[in-house]
């Protein structure tokens, strides 16, 4: 079958969306994504998004890493999606949809950065001096003081697989005080390497951030291998609502590929 497909990145986080409006893919399997996710053999990105309608929303969003698994939110993925559905005109400058941790709505900006919704946070667990933290998808948090020398896929590979972590793993986020903000590296379960941003790592980071320091800021800034995302949010007795994340969502091209389905 010929696929149409288009190729957006969010800071850096690289992703394959597809138009499935029509239900031409009614299923994908693992080793499809990973075959279309391959940097050498196939198109290459960190992650593959279906584009669904839904009765309820402007359309659902159904997820996979590039390992071909799925079922966690991609915050940068959502922001893409959401720029994606502008430029197919099936919404104009705000939208609500729905993903597998649930809806989530999306603005446009003058700038043209896309400001998602993220879920509420309020379950926070504290491993020795680190933070642990499911922003949409599960979040291990390390402050360290120098994360431009730090061997992250090592480092990242070992706590994601470690027997704290064996069931299902976790997304590893390294994190340095950088002036009034924090600067990140994350290694990414499901890609299973560092990528160069990562958006539900980015808001667990910053929320650690404000936790660990008392940050007296609710709006943070986070600055990634791939650029700069703004997190906020509005804290109240340790919980974390109106959690938006801010960045840039850009179409890189679109072409046709060959696949069994």
């Amino acid at each position: 079958m010929t696929l149409h497909f288009y190729k957006f990145h969010g800071t850096g986080n690289d992703f394959i969306l597809i138009d499935n409006r029509d239900l031409k893919i009614k299923n994908i399997n693992p080793e499809q994504i990973k075959y279309l996710c391959h940097r050498n053999f196939g198109i290459g990105a960190d992650g593959l998004m279906l584009l669904n309608n839904h009765e309820d929303f402007d359309f659902e969003m159904e997820y996979y890493n590039s390992d071909g698994s799925g079922g966690a939110m991609c915050g940068n993925g959502g922001r893409c999606i959401v720029a994606f559905a502008k430029k197919l005109g099936i919404i104009q400058n705000s939208t609500k949809f729905i993903a597998s941790d649930g809806s989530h709505e999306a603005f446009i900006n003058e700038l043209g950065e896309i400001k998602l919704k993220m879920i509420d946070v309020q379950e926070i667990q504290t491993k020795q001096n680190n933070l642990f933290i499911n922003t949409g998808a599960p979040h291990h948090i390390e402050f360290n003081n120098n994360i431009a020398e730090l061997n992250v896929f090592e480092k990242g590979k070992a706590i994601r697989n470690s027997i704290e972590y064996k069931d299902k793993g976790t997304n590893v986020n390294f994190v340095q005080i950088k002036g009034k903000g924090i600067e990140i590296r994350t290694y990414e379960r499901g890609v299973e390497n560092e990528t160069l941003a990562c958006g539900t790592g980015a808001v667990a980071s910053a929320i650690s951030y404000y936790i660990k320091y008392k940050s007296g800021s609710q709006n943070i800034n986070v600055k990634t291998l791939g650029g700069d995302l703004q997190v906020s949010f509005i804290e109240n007795e340790n919980k974390y609502t109106n959690i938006y994340l801010t960045g840039s969502a850009e179409f890189v091209y679109q072409g046709t590929v060959e696949i069994e389905i």
